[in-house]
Order: structure tokens, then C-alpha cells, then sequence
């Protein structure tokens, strides 16, 4: 039998906002603050605010492209179940981890009950977050990428996407941690 894929809700706004290519560019600095923000924690029912971290724990921030609750980006679906399954290994360092998606409220609450997630899933539809952060964009989506900030909320590492390299693993972003 022939099944087909569901595309529905993937042809929005956002997507075509977000469709044109922009690369990810580097232009934050390391050991220096990242732009604040604040979005829906669509995990814990709350409002993060990433300054709430600083001078208490480190952070990552893993930008991720999921097109609708039915569609994940291939290269980040494997990297948001790699971070879920390993979120009890940075909380045990007292990292927070924070997953920064461009769906809405809604197709971000089926993805946290679909993959069982843990950690916070926070929700940036008019993807003003991915700006500030520079990630880029292509195809419908912000790129993912990932920003490692210590205590302080200064930035230690980040990685951006690339063909070649998408998402830096969950060794590397643990061993990126002081």
C-alpha cells in the first residue's frame, strides 16, 4: 500500500518569511552576553526569560527546525531525541537546556507530547529570536543552531549549521561546558 507524507499546516506565513535563503552568520562574540529574550515555555506551561539564568546556571540554547507537528526537519529530528534522551546529563551538571522551535503554541504542544520531551520547548513563531541570534534561514524554516552560554550568559561556543556539519552532538556540547 502507498502512504503518503502531510504536508498540511507546512504552507504558512512563517514558511514564506522564512523561505528565501539567508546564511547563518557569526557576528556574536565569545565571552560576551547574548541578546535576551523571552518566549512560552510550551513544556512547563510558563514564560522563560533567558536573563532569569544569568548568575545562576549555564545554558544551551539548541535552535531547531520543525516545519508543523508532522514534519521535522531529518537532520534535527535525530539531535532534538539525542538532546531529550541525554537532558538528564546536563541538568545533572546544572545546565538547562532551552530547544527554541519556530512553530506555534499549538503544533509545539503535539511535538512535546509526540517525542515525550523533557526539557523546556520554547516557541518563537515570528522567529524574531532566531534573528537575533543570526542562524539563518531556508527552505520554510530558521536554521537550527546551537549557543553555549556560561553562568554569566556569555557565549562559549556556538554552532551554526552547515551541510556538512548540522548539529554539534551531545558529547561536544557537554564537553563545551566549564
Amino acid at each position: 500500500m502507498l502512504t503518503s507524507t502531510d504536508f498540511s499546516g507546512l504552507v504558512n506565513e512563517r514558511f514564506f518569511r522564512n523561505f528565501l535563503p539567508i546564511p547563518a552568520t557569526n557576528e556574536l562574540l565569545l565571552k560576551v552576553e547574548t541578546p535576551d529574550f523571552q518566549l512560552p515555555d510550551i513544556t512547563n506551561g510558563t514564560v522563560a526569560k533567558l536573563s532569569n539564568y544569568q548568575g545562576k546556571q549555564p545554558v544551551l540554547l539548541s535552535f531547531t527546525r520543525i516545519f508543523t507537528e508532522k514534519q521535522y526537519c531529518p537532520f534535527c529530528y535525530p539531535h532534538i531525541k539525542a538532546l531529550n534522551e541525554n537532558y538528564g546529563k546536563f541538568r545533572s551538571r546544572g545546565i538547562e537546556v532551552l530547544m527554541i522551535t519556530s512553530t506555534d503554541a499549538k503544533q509545539s504542544q503535539i511535538v512535546v507530547k509526540d517525542l515525550g520531551l523533557q526539557m523546556p520547548l520554547l516557541s518563537d513563531p515570528t522567529c524574531r529570536v532566531f534573528q537575533k541570534y543570526k542562524v539563518g534561514q531556508a527552505l520554510g524554516a530558521p536554521l537550527p543552531g546551537q549557543f553555549v552560554l556560561d553562568q554569566e550568559g556569555k557565549l562559549l561556543y556556538r554552532h551554526l549549521f552547515s551541510f556538512l556539519d548540522h548539529n554539534a552532538s551531545v558529547e561536544r556540547l557537554l564537553k563545551e561546558f566549564p
